[in-house]
C-alpha cells in the first residue's frame, strides 16, 4: 500500500517489488500490447531509411487508425479513468498512463521502479527516440526520469509531495540502448518537505546524480477537479 493524494495508505502499490505488476484488466493488457507495438514503430521510423513512398503509405495508414480511435469513446487523463470506475484505482491507472513509467503509454521509456525498505531502485533503457548528443540520451529525458523515479522514492517516507526543485548533475554522457540502473535514498522529511537523492549508472559507471525537494500540497489536488 502507499499514500494516495489525500495521504491515505489504501491504494494498490505497483512499486512493491521488482516484478512488473500485471495489467488490471484485459483493457490494459490490450493497451500494453498496442503501446509496445507503437514503441517499436517509433524506433523503426526514426532509424528507417526506407523510400519516401513507403513512409507516405505508412503515414496514411496511421492517420486512418488515429481517426478511427478518435471517433470512439475516450477518457481524457488519469482522473477521467478513475471516475469511470472500470480501470482500477489510482495506483493501477498511473502505472499504465504515466509519461515515464506507464506500460500503456507509448511515449514512456518503461521506467521500472520498486521500493526495498527505505531505498528505491529502478531500471530503464532508452532507444533512439530519446537521443540528444550522438549515441547518448538527451539530458532533458534524464532529468524527467529522475523526477519520476525520485517522486516514487519519496513514498518510503509516507509524506508524498510535488516537485519543488530538481537538481541534476551530469557526470558523463548516458548511452542509448543500455540498461540503466537507478537507486535513491530519502534523506530528510520535515513538515511538508521531503528531500531525496538518487543516482543513475550505466554498466556500473555513474553517469548522473540528482537531488530533489518535494513539497506536499496543503490540499488534495483531486479537490481541484
Amino acid at each position: 500500500m502507499f499514500p494516495d493524494a489525500d495521504g491515505n495508505a489504501s491504494v494498490f502499490n505497483p512499486f512493491a517489488s521488482e516484478e512488473i505488476s500485471p495489467p488490471f484488466s484485459p483493457h490494459w493488457e490490450a493497451k500494453r500490447r498496442a503501446a509496445q507495438a507503437l514503441r517499436e514503430l517509433i524506433e523503426a521510423l526514426i532509424t528507417s531509411d526506407g523510400t519516401t513512398a513507403d513512409i507516405d503509405a505508412l503515414a496514411g495508414q496511421l492517420e486512418a487508425q488515429a481517426a478511427t480511435l478518435a471517433a470512439g469513446p475516450r477518457l481524457h487523463g488519469l482522473l477521467a479513468f478513475l471516475r469511470d470506475g472500470k480501470h482500477g484505482g489510482h495506483g493501477e491507472v498511473n502505472h499504465e498512463l504515466n509519461a515515464l513509467g506507464g506500460w500503456s503509454n507509448p511515449l514512456s521509456p518503461q521506467l521500472n521502479m520498486w521500493l526495498q525498505d527505505d531505498r528505491a531502485f529502478g531500471t530503464v533503457r532508452c532507444g533512439y527516440a530519446y537521443e540528444g548528443p550522438p549515441g547518448y540520451i538527451h539530458g532533458g529525458f534524464i532529468a524527467a526520469i529522475f523526477d519520476q523515479f525520485l517522486g516514487m522514492a519519496q513514498l518510503a517516507g509516507n509524506n508524498p509531495g510535488m516537485t519543488g526543485t530538481l537538481t541534476v548533475r551530469y557526470h558523463r554522457p548516458t548511452p542509448l540502448n543500455t540498461d540503466l540502473d537507478l537507486s535513491a535514498q530519502l534523506t530528510e522529511s520535515v513538515g511538508r518537505k521531503t528531500t531525496v537523492k538518487g543516482e543513475m549508472h550505466a554498466d556500473g559507471i555513474l553517469t548522473a546524480s540528482c537531488e530533489c525537494l518535494f513539497v506536499r500540497p496543503q490540499a488534495s489536488l483531486l479537490q481541484k477537479f
